[in-house]
């Protein structure tokens, strides 16, 4: 059994409950429908305890594997069986706690599913060792001589690219029952910045007193008004400075766990152990990393311009997000307005593409209006097999709000495309692989605003708005990566990272990347110890990858049509059939290559000369 986590890919907004409509008040056609996973909560509990009940059956396999490939068969079989339950079960959970977090049942419905996954990772744990007892000779002739086993052939390969890493059932059965513990370090962090952390209170652009909070903060990022963006900057990261050290703690803790892990399973490193789960060479990571340090020159420029345009001696941290342009061209869009915008900009991708996003559109996979009690943010639920991928939204009328509703229908279509075409064990992807759809589609969006658009102002709008997601999905993300990757090789070679040392190092990559006209105040040296992903293990750098391959297939697509579309739908028809390194080749991207990661570089230089012809 393999906990497949549902990709979560998040945007935060804040949510101030007092005026807001409950669900009732909303037109259910902008509700998703969680019939169609289960028609009851009691249905849910059928599921439920007939999943809890037929755990047991594992241990009717255990030790049993090596004997015939009918058995081998049948324990995967039953894997798979308890696989799509479970998939199912959390899936409804999930959605409905996240559809009124009030709901005492729903906040229990997904700690139960939780640990019956738990359960069922330690049940399910002898599985791959036993299979690596079987000589390999014998697996590959099982595997030929029967047809049902050949379904699992790039499965059994996978398992058989990681024996040296795979304990033997007991200890594996050790590692899968502490996960729990090494979640402790970010289950820890992630109460004390979201609920035991306090704020101080500053004056707002109006002059009322006001609580800083994360919602705010972010807000904040954007006014015009320059003293109240420092003010609120500053109260913001002033708590993560005072609490330093136990942040400090938190962060070595998740960092000496994974590394714990590592050298378990006989890797060189955590960086190496994390990246092997789906086989990406480590050579890829370095790619990036040593590719963009050799092309600053757009970021240098870009923050140059800025500079300029807002009329400052220094670029400060809290100037990286205002817009530099008159916030009176700044449209506002309602969610039907946008499906249409949406359905306009993907048309070059062809009737099966649109078709399918029609069907979501029409068939409520979308929560859209944000209610009393619905979670914040936004998301796609991932692949579940058996039942379509559903996205959680909180409209406000936005131009933000059209292009996260292109980003998460991107990582929809993904998911839908994988769960019709793949079995069971190949009915996922790699979050490796998951930011590609989803920038493939905001490109694509872009590019037909600008093309579309008669008002220089708005244009210069659209055009910022890409500059500014190149600077934080790609190099802030690189710069995320280069750091992860410092601080992880330094405590493996037996440093101890103080505060001081982190905070020191965090402030010179981030003056690397921006250059010589960002001026670094203190306080964004605590930046690091506020950023959640870093508790992810390697994570974000899939990031700054998934937007070097969306651009090149995004280009490929308008340069050469039907013969590149063709390839992009098998990319996201491929999902877990084969490692991510290889559904990107097939598709027409190498990652091992500088090529990809300067697509973005060359992207972004094309659009500076296009916003600076027309200022």
């Amino acid at each position: 059994m393999d906990y497949r986590l549902l990709p979560k890919f998040i945007h935060s907004t804040e949510t101030a409950t007092a005026t807001l409509p409950t669900r009732e008040q909303i037109d259910e056609k902008y509700k998703w429908n969680l019939k169609d996973i289960y028609e009851s909560d009691e249905q849910w509990d059928k599921d439920f305890e007939w999943t809890n009940k037929n755990l047991i059956r594992y241990s009717d396999f255990k030790g049993k594997l090596s004997s015939s490939p009918s058995a081998l068969y049948a324990c995967l079989k039953l894997d798979e069986e308890i696989g799509i339950k479970l998939e199912k079960l959390s899936l409804y959970a999930m959605l409905a706690k996240d559809s009124d977090m009030r709901v005492s049942r729903y906040h229990a419905m997904d700690d139960r599913i939780k640990n019956l996954y738990a359960r069922a990772l330690s049940e399910s744990s002898f599985i791959k060792p036993e299979i690596l007892s079987i000589e390999e000779n014998q697996l590959r002739k099982w595997i030929e001589e029967n047809q049902e086993l050949k379904i699992f052939q790039h499965y059994f390969d996978d398992i058989l690219r990681e024996k040296p890493h795979t304990l033997d059932s007991d200890k594996e059965s050790i590692l899968a029952l502490s996960s729990e513990i090494a979640q402790v370090p970010y289950n820890t962090y992630s109460i004390f910045t979201n609920a035991d952390m306090k704020f101080p209170f500053i004056k707002d652009e109006n002059g009322n007193d006001i609580q800083i909070s994360h919602g705010r903060y972010y807000a904040a990022m954007y006014s015009k008004d320059r003293a109240y963006r420092e003010r609120a900057f500053k109260a913001y990261l002033k708590p993560y400075k005072e609490y330093v050290n136990s942040l400090n703690s938190l962060f070595t803790g998740n960092l000496k766990a994974n590394i714990f892990y590592a050298k378990v399973r006989n890797y060189k490193s955590a960086r190496e152990a994390a990246l092997s789960k789906n086989n990406i060479p480590v050579s890829v990571y370095d790619n990036l990393v040593e590719t963009v340090n050799k092309n600053f020159a757009p970021m240098y420029r870009w923050a140059n311009l800025k500079k300029e345009l807002l009329g400052v001696d220094k670029l400060h941290p809290y100037d990286i997000y205002v817009t530099l342009f008159d916030q009176k061209y700044e449209k506002k869009y309602s969610y039907d307005e946008a499906v249409e915008l949406v359905l306009k900009a993907l048309e070059i991708m062809g009737d099966d593409y649109l078709n399918s996003l029609r069907k979501a559109f029409n068939e409520r996979w979308i929560d859209v209006y944000e209610t009393v009690g619905k979670r914040s943010g936004a998301y796609s639920s991932g692949t579940t097999y058996g039942v379509h991928p559903y996205v959680m939204l909180n409209w406000t009328d936005l131009l933000n709000d059209v292009f996260t509703l292109a980003h998460e229908m991107g990582h929809n279509m993904h998911s839908y495309y994988t769960g019709l075409t793949q079995p069971f064990h190949y009915a996922n992807y790699s979050i490796f692989l998951a930011e590609v759809a989803s920038t493939f589609n905001e490109s694509l969006l872009l590019d037909y605003l600008i093309q579309n658009s008669n008002l220089k102002e708005e244009k210069l709008h659209l055009l910022e708005r890409y500059l500014n997601n190149i600077t934080s999905t790609f190099y802030r993300q690189v710069m995320f990566a280069e750091f992860e990757q410092r601080v992880y090789e330094r405590t493996e070679n037996g440093d101890a990272l103080t505060s001081e040392e982190l905070c020191n190092l965090y402030s010179s990559l981030f003056q690397k990347y921006w250059g010589p006209s960002m001026f670094v105040d203190e306080e964004e040296s605590f930046t690091w110890a506020r950023v959640p992903h870093f508790y992810y293990n390697f994570y974000v750098f899939q990031y700054a990858t998934g937007m070097s391959a969306s651009e090149t297939l995004a280009h490929k697509v308008k340069t050469e049509g039907k013969p590149a579309i063709e390839q992009y739908i098998s990319f996201l028809k491929a999902g877990n059939s084969d490692y991510p390194i290889n559904v990107l080749r097939k598709a027409g991207v190498d990652m091992n290559s500088p090529e990809p990661v300067l697509s973005v570089t060359k992207k972004m230089n094309s659009i500076l000369d296009e916003l600076e012809s027309l200022l």
